[in-house]
């Protein structure tokens, strides 16, 4: 059976809980780590989940379900529309997008995210996060009949990116690490072995404060999790409660302009000039400003896992 795990604070103590309905089923045992839960706590939550819960979600504080240290590893233009609003022809792709954000980045699911003075494009991505269940350090073959050995659960997570950094200065790293821009969670939702097919069944819908900006399903990924986990095997190293963000769906606030108007802007334009007046007409778009209230959310068709709502909120630096 598909267990929803949370991590939380009450009366000031962390602890970690089985989700059932609006109420919390704690765990009996202390896990510092997410890494520590993966290796030692599922007696523990299988336990749990067969018990009355005891904790109402509205007594307690939700965190981040990934704890750091962690490696927070991306995946770019993963979703066949996205490719396309991204200048890319998904049919034809020869190449996987991996890239990294620091594990700074990483912070509760109802969090307040402090946009930095100096980023005007803030953008939003929804993305479903893979939690890594096993060390891997050589190659793999991982298919859809043995991901489950290499993949412990699913999250929610957003890839908040400051584009006028990212893209100007093509600095992914850099302009999608700021702290605070990997909210993750509410929950893990763990599948039993023979229910990651439900990998393939979920909707993603993001909004901010109300309105629906992005909307999509993982019918739609172009490389699968077991495919690119393999792949990753061939260059990276990955430990238990790492995360791998899978991509992000069509909807996000930036904006590519046709390969050919790039080609013609690239030939007639300096190259600092060129992104000054890409910052200049991104600025009319409506990317996150202080005060936005961002909801994300994941489920299946069949109702059976529920990933939300995360709802985190967009604050300026103090004075």
């Amino acid at each position: 059976m598909l267990t929803h795990l949370a991590r939380y604070r009450h009366h000031d103590a962390v602890r970690w809980g089985v989700v059932i309905g609006d109420a919390m089923s704690p765990l009996s045992g202390s896990y510092a780590t997410t890494a520590d839960l993966i290796a030692g706590g599922e007696a523990d939550w299988r336990n749990a989940a067969e018990l009355a819960p005891t904790v109402g979600l509205r007594e307690i504080e939700l965190l981040s379900p990934v704890t750091a240290p962690c490696r927070v590893v991306c995946q770019g233009a993963n979703y066949r529309q996205h490719a396309i609003e991204s200048g890319l022809n998904p049919d034809q792709r020869s190449f996987n997008l991996f890239f990294d954000k620091t594990d700074a980045s990483v912070t509760g699911p109802h969090a307040t995210v402090v946009r930095p003075a100096h980023v005007r494009l803030l953008d939003y991505e929804i993305e479903l996060a893979l939690i890594v269940r096993k060390a891997v350090t050589s190659e793999v073959v991982v298919t859809d009949e043995n991901l489950h050995e290499y993949v412990f659960g699913i999250a929610i997570a957003n890839d908040l990116s400051a584009r006028d950094v990212q893209l100007p200065q093509v600095q992914f790293l850099k302009g999608k690490s700021y702290r605070g821009f990997c909210p993750v969670g509410p929950y893990i939702a763990v599948p039993d072995r023979d229910e990651f097919g439900v990998l393939d069944q979920l909707e993603l819908s993001l909004e901010v404060n109300g309105v629906q900006r992005q909307s999509d399903t993982t019918d739609n990924l172009v490389y699968r999790p077991a495919e690119t986990l393999t792949e990753l095997s061939t260059f990276c190293n990955l430990s238990p409660g790492d995360i791998i963000l899978t991509g992000t769906p069509h909807g996000c606030t930036a904006t590519a302009p046709p390969a050919l108007v790039r080609r013609m802007l690239t030939a007639l334009l300096p190259e600092h000039t060129l992104w000054d007046l890409f910052v200049r007409m991104q600025l009319k778009r409506p990317y996150l400003q202080p005060g936005d209230v961002v909801t994300s959310q994941i489920r299946s068709r069949d109702g059976s896992v529920d990933l939300g709502p995360q709802r985190i909120t967009i604050a300026s630096p103090a004075n």
